[in-house]
């Protein structure tokens, strides 16, 4: 496998992980916590989602022969807070995410040298795959860190739990060892 074809693989990896611990989250969360808002200025859940949605379809619809950022975008709308279902934003998580996936398991290696733009910055594939790599964990984290202070002490754990690093590392020197076997 060439270098290309496999930081087109890994990245499509990290990208589905991203996606599903905004899942795992949301799976925890009521249709209100969506809408929870922490202080004046912060964006709620649902603002997030909107947000990602708009910068997903705007970024990764025609991407390699549009700039990335569509006249058909309204990015100020995207903070403005709306009501809607849990249904609807999770229909406009998945359609974000879809448009991406399916946008990169159809590049080749040769593309990642080629240039895109975005907001007529030129970039390269590579380094625009990059960006939004950087921009969409960013926001998967404060919806993690939202949801995990709407639940408390009721927050079911989307990684190694507090106090729980031993046991998490005991399993997988004890699941590598059956591997090797």
């Amino acid at each position: 496998m060439s270098f290309e074809s496999g930081f087109l693989k890994d990245t499509i990896k990290r990208f589905k992980y991203y996606k599903e611990l905004g899942d795992n989250t949301f799976a925890q969360l009521e249709e209100k916590d969506f809408f929870y808002q922490p202080t004046a200025e912060s964006n709620t859940i649902a603002v997030i989602i909107q947000h990602m949605y708009g910068n997903m379809l705007s970024r990764w619809t025609n991407f390699l022969t549009e700039d990335g950022e569509k006249e058909w975008r309204k990015r100020d709308a995207e903070f403005e807070h709306v009501s809607m279902s849990k249904e609807d934003l999770l229909s406009f998580w998945n359609e974000g995410w879809n448009c991406l996936l399916e946008t990169l398991e159809t590049l080749q290696p040769e593309d990642l040298m080629k240039t895109v733009t975005i907001r007529t910055e030129p970039l390269t594939v590579y380094d625009a795959i990059l960006r939004q790599l950087a921009h969409y964990p960013y926001h998967v984290g404060q919806i993690v860190y939202v949801g995990r202070m709407i639940k408390d002490s009721a927050w079911q754990s989307l990684s190694i739990p507090k106090g729980g690093s031993k046991s998490y590392l005991d399993a997988v020197k004890e699941a590598q060892q059956h591997s090797a076997k």
